[in-house]
């Protein structure tokens, strides 16, 4: 199974595994999986890298005990708060008389540069993602071996990551027992697994509510056009009930998900439950409108206060597609679909995800991401030319350029 992908989703409250593939039909075909609960990761921070650990490992223990086989690597998200998206536009002279093929040596010499390019201080380079090449001013070319010219050139958006932040991924997965593949964005691995092509293609807004953090994408003409993040989740949202009811934070966990409700509107029956005040010390009763009208105020906060940070990079008619809505920490509430269009005044719907064994769990969403994103580079890593295919092994370039990061980061930090 050489096209075997682990990928690790490392969340505010829970680290996932899922070991799988992408099959010939294009579907995810899921080996194995792993969750396991873990609050060690504060504002996108890991706060533990021992609690992390441990949790990485038993959650890829899961999995392989669901494989039947054993991994020794994996690819993990990093926050989109920690990283820095670049835009740059490089270029290489080819061959004298423009008649020799383009290889994938000059794309080599391509990436190079890019490497080469400052990054904010205290940052690396982790990805370089290719929007389009350029042929002697021919653009909108997705793959240019094979073609000829004279000047080739790549505009291309680089992600750079927090030293810190990487720093402390590879410590916790390599504590685990596991070597890093490589580090992806997880706002970019979401995208090619909730979004579809002509979405991207006619633009579209991601709003990824995970447990502490909300990723904000946009995507038009086949791109990123922004990226943005707030400190506030789904946890939050538990917090104000514990708060507003003097309940224990797992008592509110519970209720949240018991309801599952976000929106006044679409209580059936308000009848009242029992609950225990931890205050006061002894049982009372509340309605379940009282427990959503906390539910929908700070969903109503969190996605106006996404509304405020797009204002200020698209207009609506940017947006044709409208709103795509996943994460754990509110997509599952019934009347948040609702609320988001409320506020933005355009078409919403919530991502799903589908696999070999059905519908996946919103939980896994990014890890099933970062396997459809790690396939699809080395899927276009296959070129064609002089009737043949050749094997370009972009995964195996760019683990290349990724252990020579992570072993400069291994002599700055260990």
């Amino acid at each position: 199974m050489k096209d075997v992908i682990v990928s690790i989703d490392i969340g505010t409250t829970k680290i996932c595994t899922l070991i799988g593939t992408i099959n010939k039909i294009g579907q995810l075909e899921i080996y194995g999986k792993g969750y396991v609960p873990c609050n060690s990761v504060k504002k996108g921070v890991i706060v533990d890298i021992e609690a992390i650990s441990e949790a990485i490992k038993h959650s890829v223990e899961q999995a392989e005990e669901e494989a039947g086989f054993k991994v020794g690597s994996a690819y993990v998200n990093i926050y989109g708060v920690h990283t820095t998206i670049l835009n740059d536009k490089q270029g290489i002279e080819l061959s004298d008389d423009g008649s020799k093929a383009i290889t994938t040596d000059d794309l080599d010499r391509l990436y190079d540069k890019f490497e080469r390019i400052p990054v904010p201080a205290g940052s690396q380079i982790i990805d370089i993602i290719p929007r389009e090449f350029i042929i002697d001013g021919y653009d909108s070319i997705k793959d240019p071996i094979g073609m000829s010219g004279f000047h080739l050139e790549m505009d291309a958006d680089i992600i750079a990551g927090k030293y810190i932040s990487v720093q402390n991924i590879i410590k916790s997965v390599e504590k685990a027992g596991l070597e890093v593949d490589g580090i992806i964005m997880g706002a970019y691995a979401l995208s090619e697994l909730a979004l579809t092509p002509e979405e991207i293609e006619q633009g579209v807004l991601l709003i990824d509510i995970g447990g502490g953090i909300t990723d904000i994408s946009a995507y038009k003409n086949g791109k990123i056009q922004m990226y943005d993040s707030i400190p506030v989740g789904g946890e939050h949202i538990t917090n104000d009930i514990s708060i507003g009811l003097n309940i224990s934070i797992t008592e509110a966990e519970k209720i949240k998900k018991q309801y599952e409700l976000a929106l006044t509107d679409l209580i059936k029956n308000d009848q009242e439950i029992s609950i225990y005040d931890a205050k006061e010390q002894m049982y009372k009763s509340v309605s379940i409108s009282q427990i959503v009208e906390i539910i929908e105020a700070r969903t109503v906060e969190i996605l106006s206060l996404s509304k405020s940070i797009v204002e200020k990079y698209m207009e609506p008619e940017d947006i044709n597609s409208g709103i795509v809505l996943t994460g754990g920490g509110i997509s599952y509430l019934n009347g948040s679909k609702q609320i988001a269009n409320a506020i933005y005044d355009l078409p919403v719907r919530i991502a799903t995800y589908r696999s070999n064994e059905g519908m996946l769990k919103t939980e896994y969403a990014t890890a099933a991401g970062i396997i459809k994103y790690v396939n699809s580079k080395n899927k276009r890593s296959s070129i064609v030319y002089n009737n043949s295919v050749k094997e370009t092994n972009v995964r195996e370039k760019r683990e290349g350029f990724l252990e020579k990061f992570i072993g400069i980061i291994r002599k700055i930090f260990f």
